[in-house]
This record gives C-alpha cells, structure tokens and sequence, in this order.
C-alpha cells in the first residue's frame, strides 16, 4: 500500500466509524481498465456511504484508482454534509504518480465567505495556525492550479505536490483539518452563525458550487482520466458528485 493509499484509507475510514455510516452496494461501483496494456483489468472502485442528514455526513463518496503500468495510485474522498446545511464538505485527494505525491485537502463552504464574515470565523479561521504550519513543510510544492480553481474552494485549502516524507508530515493537519470539520457537522454549527446568514438558499447554492467544481472545463483531471475509464464511467462519477441525494444500487 502506497503513502497515498495509506492516508486516504485512514481518513476514510475515521470518517464512516465517526458517523456510522453505511454502504451502498460492495463497492458501488468496480472499475475496469480501458487502456489497451490492461484492458478489462480492476483497477479501482467507487464507493458511496450514506448517513442521516444533520448532525452526520449526508453522503460520501470515495474513488480509488490503482494503475500500475502507468504508475498511478489516485484515492479521492469528497464527505458532503445535507444539502440544506451550512456546514461545509470536506475533501481529501491524495495521488501517487510515479516516485512523487500530491495531495488537495479542504473544507468547501456552503455560503459566500466575503459576505458572511461570522460563518468565515467560526468555520474556517480556526484552521490558519494549521494551514500556515503545513505550507512550511519541508519538500512541498504548490500546485498548479487555475484561479477558477480556487475560486471555487476555500482561502484555506492545501494543494501541493509532494515528497514522500513531506507528504508524511502533513498527516497531522489532515487529521486537524478531519477533526475540526466533524466537529462542525455535530454542532451543526452556533446557532448565532446560523442567524447571521439570513435568506440564502443553501440547496442552490450547494447545487451550482458542485457543477462547477466537478466541470471537466474547470478540473482537467477528468480529462486526463477518462482514457483510462472510459466515457461513460467517468461521467457516472461525476454525476455522483454532483447529486445531493444518494444513488440506489
């Protein structure tokens, strides 16, 4: 199992035990090589968890891919909350390609930090110490990601490219960031917070931040997948992604 795999599975694992979640299907889906040196070969999975709305995750989703002629080992977990709650999701993408790492790990808001600045402080700010220690890990190095991209995320995420043994010491703050975030969706946030966000349409808002962050035109790394998947899977999980509900197997 690689440093990737490894981190991934961990924080996977913490997140289904810390909220009882429960599979859908075993896995949901399986799936296959479509490059001619592997194809038909198993090479990854994806899994979908459900939980009971608030005070618990809504809906995780995990997709590993193991690919080892091209020397790839992709794991990404995206944990989203209700569709009518403010708590943000929470994402790890941890990748080995070849001898280096990458990683993108953040909590994606559910309002407009610029106009909520209580929501910012209490959900987000309390992860700055954290995030300015992890920028300064030895052997980090940021990745190249459009300003599309982070306009759709958070001030706080962390998106870097890695060695192994820098990627190893930002294991703290992924179980900081994990930690800080659950305890989000089982306060399900002050109460005061709530009251400052007025008439925002959460569900909306929620809906229109997934389509773009699951946009083969924002996110390349669709793209770059597909040929190993094919189309039609690909487009699967990223309707999987996209959907507030939880799909039935």
């Amino acid at each position: 199992m690689t440093l990737a795999n490894e981190l991934s599975q961990k924080t996977l694992n913490a997140i289904i035990s810390r909220f009882n979640l429960t599979e859908v299907g075993d896995p949901y889906r399986t799936i296959k090589s479509q490059l001619p040196m592997a194809m038909g070969v198993p090479v990854g999975k994806m899994r979908i968890f459900k939980g009971e709305g608030f005070g618990s995750v809504s809906k995780l989703v995990y997709i590993g891919l193991t690919v080892p002629p091209i020397g790839l080992d992709s794991h990404m977990i995206f944990a989203f909350t209700d569709a009518q709650s403010a708590v943000p999701h929470f994402t790890l993408d941890s990748v080995k390609a070849g001898d280096s790492f990458a990683f993108h790990l953040d909590l994606i808001p559910r309002v407009d930090l610029g106009a909520n600045l209580a929501y910012l402080d209490y959900a987000f700010h309390p992860l700055t110490d954290e995030y300015e220690k992890a920028r300064k890990i030895d052997g980090l190095t940021e990745a190249r990601l459009s300003p599309r991209q982070y306009a759709i995320m958070s001030p706080w995420m962390l998106a870097f490219r890695a060695t192994e043994d820098a990627y190893r010491a930002v294991e703290p703050s992924i179980d900081f960031y994990l930690d800080h975030w659950a305890g989000l969706v089982e306060s399900n946030l002050a109460r005061s917070v709530l009251a400052s966000l007025g008439g925002v349409d959460l569900a909306e808002r929620d809906a229109r931040n997934r389509n773009a962050i699951f946009n083969r035109d924002v996110d390349k790394v669709w793209n770059q997948i597909t040929p190993m998947i094919g189309n039609e899977l690909a487009e699967e999980m990223i309707g999987v992604l996209k959907n507030q509900g939880v799909e039935e197997n």
